[in-house]
């Protein structure tokens, strides 16, 4: 993430603690799949709510991501071939790097790709 989406990100966030986990993050930026169900049916389906900027946010370090990382090329990649289309594979990639995010603020560590290459 560069400078002005990483002080977007903060300016939405503000306080890191109301988030315990990478999942409730993404839940809160609506990109977390939303489960529905009807009976004893039940699938997974692209969440419509959660924090609009915060969903731009992340959808916009996804796509900085598959141009300079080379791990989330490769995620990218890999999601293309499992047959998902190339807005779901940014999702998916975007999905990822929440938590990542919320791993690297959490542990007060910088970013290694080696790291999330090995993942």
């Amino acid at each position: 993430m560069g400078v002005v989406l990483t002080a977007e990100f903060h300016a939405e966030v503000s306080n890191l603690g109301r988030f315990p986990s990478g999942d409730h993050l993404a839940a809160a930026s609506g990109l977390a799949p939303a489960i529905q169900q009807s009976g004893k049916v039940r699938y997974l389906r692209r969440a419509t709510g959660g924090n609009r900027r915060l969903k731009r946010i992340f959808y916009q370090a996804a796509f900085c991501a598959l141009t300079s990382d080379p791990a989330s090329k490769a995620f990218y990649a890999r999601k293309r071939k499992e047959g998902k289309t190339h807005q779901q594979a940014v999702i998916a990639l975007a999905r990822r790097r929440i938590n990542v995010l919320h791993s690297m603020l959490h542990s007060h560590r910088a970013y290694d790709p080696s790291y999330a290459a090995a993942e």
